[in-house]
């Protein structure tokens, strides 16, 4: 599944050992994109129920899960079946990650397989000791409510499994697009969008930088937050770059323009550009950033690759304070944050013992109400037969309890 040799190496140069793992149609052709040079160094797994996208794969190590009953035709946009599937296989997931220090986890939900595997992966992952990051896509409006309801219960588990999941809702890409564009020009767009999140991450965890973001600050940073994430990269160039990317961010559309800074928590801010990088204007980025999320705590780190030369990058990931709303019973996790039971939970049902209280039969008593005048028929005689005053409601002559 791996390289020993390049394990042992990565570890030797004190850079943490990296899975990137693509699940669902959508997951592996993301795990494509990402499978380059740019990323060397980094092990590539490709999981799905569709043998057919399995096989067209550039990953080396695949994982087709499948049974008789889905006769290799996927899981046919069933998240239950994608999700017996994984916890059927859930030993071999966890072995795929045995050894690394982090695993991505690439996904679209809203399908079967990405939506039912992506959270029982991060869980095995989990359990395997790694650091969880899943970057996923949610569809289109125009998709469904089928596919947009499958999509919102798998991020909530998702959030629930792994460390820290990036979000990109793909109708947020209405912002960035006309309205020519085509169906493969969007979600050319999607895709690079989410690129753009996953190698801002990998350069912190593996580029050197004149102010070194480690492996141990993201691991304090998101470490069993479970939050869910928002990111952005812009660039700009001239000697107004620092001004520039500022304004991007704060336009960026997957930042809800500026505003999802300011309800964030913790926010990592990664600045490269070429040797020409000043710190007056990491201090001029960094001030702003400050400003715009008051009470987030904030992780910098800042790189000078040559290549770049008087283009200054800056990839931002924001995570957000957790909002959700469940029907079920709320449990917190060790950050405080909301997680939901397992779909097959249940609470355990406590036997009657001496020390609880029966529940008592209601009694019915007269309530204590003021005398009403009859009016014209206050002196008149009581209608009495056989012994009982008609004039009194019947159930209050013959005892009947309503309840």
């Amino acid at each position: 599944m791996e390289n020993p040799g390049q394990k042992d190496l990565l570890a030797a140069a004190g850079k943490p050992v990296v899975k990137f793992f693509g699940v669902g149609n959508a997951g592996v052709t993301l795990l494509d994109a990402v499978n380059t040079p740019e990323f060397a160094g980094a092990n590539f797994i490709a999981i799905n129920t569709d043998a057919s996208s399995l096989a067209s794969s550039s990953a080396i190590v695949k994982f087709h899960l499948e049974s008789k009953l889905l006769c290799g035709l996927g899981s046919g946009g069933d998240a239950d079946r994608g999700r017996a599937l994984a916890e059927e296989q859930f030993s071999t997931l966890k072995s795929a990650c045995n050894g690394a220090n982090v695993v991505f986890i690439l996904s679209g939900l809203g399908g079967g397989a990405g939506s039912g595997i992506s959270p029982v992966l991060a869980r095995a992952a989990r359990e395997a000791g790694a650091l969880v990051l899943a970057f996923v896509t949610l569809p289109f409006d125009c998709e469904g409510n089928r596919r947009e309801n499958q999509a919102q219960q798998s991020l909530e588990q998702l959030k629930s499994a792994a460390d820290g999941v990036i979000c990109l809702p793909s109708q947020k890409i209405f912002k960035l697009i006309d309205e020519n564009s085509t169906l493969l020009e969007t979600f050319r767009v999607t895709g690079g969008l989410l690129l753009e999140g996953v190698r801002g991450v990998w350069q912190l965890l593996t580029r050197p930088g004149l102010i070194q973001i480690h492996f141990s600050d993201l691991c304090a940073l998101v470490r069993d937050r479970h939050a869910e994430n928002v990111f952005a990269f812009v660039e700009a160039t001239g000697p107004g770059r620092a001004r520039e990317v500022v304004e991007k961010i704060l336009a960026h559309p997957l930042l809800d323009e500026g505003r999802a800074l300011a309800e964030s928590d913790a926010i990592l801010v990664s600045l490269t550009a070429g040797k020409d990088l000043t710190m007056a204007e990491i201090s001029r980025v960094m001030e702003q950033m400050k400003r715009q999320c008051g009470r987030a705590q904030i992780i910098m780190g800042a790189a000078v690759d040559a290549a770049l030369k008087d283009r200054l990058c800056v990839t931002l990931i924001a995570a957000k304070q957790s909002s959700l709303t469940v029907s079920e019973p709320v449990r917190t996790n060790s950050w405080g944050g909301i997680s939901t039971p397992p779909a097959n939970h249940r609470e355990p049902v406590m036997p009657r013992g001496r020390g609880q209280r029966k529940h008592s039969k209601p009694v019915q008593t007269q309530l204590p109400l003021s005398i009403v005048s009859k009016g014209r028929f206050d002196k008149s005689e009581p209608t009495i037969h056989g012994g009982e005053d008609l004039d009194v409601p019947t159930f209050l002559r013959r005892g009947v309890a309503m309840n």
